[in-house]
């Protein structure tokens, strides 16, 4: 019995009518959990709203208790660890703001308002039910070391791209900051224009600086397209075998 809850809360197969429904279900209400802080007000409807979801979440996070040991196999260890991942941390945020709002009791001084925005954090329960977004941080995970020596790039590019524009033109940087921030609004090829280079060699540097961001800029595009690609050729050989 344990067995096939975890089959239906976990993301669904192509084949498992049930879990893509109870995905389906969970990502509606994700949504509609969200309205009444949309709607910047209070009332019946929203209380309403606000205590059906909560309820449902708890549920989910009840039900994802349960079944820990065949997500973590660790045996009964698995109990223990689960309240303490990523995913059971998010869905405690995004229920517990409701509960002190639900108890009129934990209603000490107006501050403890601002626990109900932490609401807002439901909507990364989305991830739980999205393969796509699944699939993305996949990629992520996989081509994080290209990422980050692009990042490196990146970040090398500003500094020395600041340190060069404030000394040819120190009237127009003041501080090394405002080198940083033209660095890398023209790195970004964004442009504000509420600074910028005055000077023939500063009006140079810039255009180099922005020329190379382009390219720089479309690193991580193509390594992330490139991944993407990857992963759903493995994800639809997965498929094929399973089918097989």
């Amino acid at each position: 019995m344990r067995k096939r809850l975890f089959e239906i809360i976990e993301i669904a197969r192509e084949s498992d009518i049930f879990s893509k429904l109870y995905d389906v279900i969970m990502i509606v209400i994700i949504i509609l959990s969200l309205v009444p802080i949309a709607l910047k007000s209070e009332g019946t409807t929203t209380d309403i709203i606000d205590m059906i979801t909560t309820t449902l979440f708890i549920g989910d996070y009840i039900l994802r208790l349960m079944t820990a040991d065949f997500k973590l196999n660790k045996g009964w260890k698995s109990f223990v660890i689960y309240p303490f991942t990523p995913m059971a941390i998010i869905d405690l945020i995004s229920i517990l703001p409701s509960l002190v709002a639900i108890n009129g009791a934990f209603r000490i001084l107006k501050v403890l308002r601002l626990l109900r925005t932490l609401r807002v954090f439901r909507v990364f329960k989305v991830i739980r039910y999205s393969k796509s977004i699944t699939i993305i941080i996949n990629v992520f995970n996989k081509q994080k070391e290209s990422l980050l020596v692009v990042c490196g790039l990146a970040v090398g590019y500003i500094l020395v791209s600041a340190l060069v524009v404030i000394s040819i033109e120190p009237e127009t940087f003041p501080t090394f900051f405002d080198a940083i921030y033209w660095a890398t609004v023209s790195l970004t090829t964004v442009g504000y224009g509420d600074i910028y280079a005055v000077s023939t060699a500063g009006k140079v540097i810039t255009m180099i600086s922005s020329i190379f961001g382009i390219a720089i800029v479309a690193l991580p595009a193509g390594i992330v397209t490139a991944g993407y690609m990857d992963e759903l050729n493995q994800s639809s050989k997965d498929c094929t075998e399973l089918d097989g």
